[in-house]
């Protein structure tokens, strides 16, 4: 992977920074805009964490979303990859536009454009597991993946086994969610059904629930 230029302490070498998201829950980094040669870049720094315990934990999230964005190199969809620093900070392109979230310009041709990009990252073997509105930025018309924290890139031999064919569904039911709230655009029965969580799926999910209701209480 290529590497971040540094000054004096560790700091990324450019003139300024916009701070867009401040790390606040368990390792959950603090995300900027920067220039990087004269382009904008978006960097996630973990650096808080460096020679705490949670430094190896920290390290291991920026290299396997490295490991994903490296693989998607060149893809529309998903920013390329830059670089990163010290193992605890990760440099992407920085993609203008609005989040879906916002709910400007979004119209059936974007979700038709964010169907097929999903569908493409799902025979990849990538599952990105933490779809919703803030992490999908409409540039151009475009609709351009953030955040592959969460993503799981599984080897071909596993891409038909229930977790991962749960995984794919899960992205794709909130894709439908975000479109039903956008547009207006309800599921057809078929596509219903195709989302519809298998009973094991939802023992579990109740099975948690009442666990972490206890815990809570």
């Amino acid at each position: 992977m290529n590497t971040l230029p540094a000054l004096e302490g560790g700091h990324v070498a450019v003139p300024t920074r916009h701070l867009l998201k401040r790390g606040e829950r368990l390792l959950e980094p603090d995300v900027y805009r920067t220039e990087l040669d004269g382009r904008p870049v978006v960097v996630k720094d973990y650096r808080r964490y460096r020679g705490t315990a949670l430094s190896f934990a920290a390290r291991l999230l920026v290299r396997r979303e490295a490991r994903v964005l490296r693989h998607l190199q060149g893809w529309k969809h998903a920013p390329a990859l830059v670089g990163s620093l010290g193992g605890l900070a990760l440099g992407m392109e920085f993609i203008p536009g609005s989040t879906l979230s916002s709910g400007q310009g979004v119209g059936q041709e974007v979700f038709d454009q964010l169907q097929g990009a999903l569908t493409r990252l799902h025979e990849a073997g990538i599952t990105h597991n933490d779809l919703h509105g803030t992490n999908v930025v409409v540039s151009a018309g475009v609709p351009v993946l953030l955040d592959f924290t969460s993503a799981v890139r599984t080897p071909h031999w596993l891409h038909n086994g229930p977790i991962s064919r749960q995984l794919r569904r899960s992205d794709m039911k909130n894709l439908q969610k975000m479109r039903q709230r956008l547009t207006g655009q309800r599921p057809s029965a078929e596509q219903a059904a195709l989302l519809a969580e298998p009973g094991w799926v939802q023992a579990v999910r109740g099975g948690w629930k009442r666990v972490y209701r206890r815990i809570k209480g």
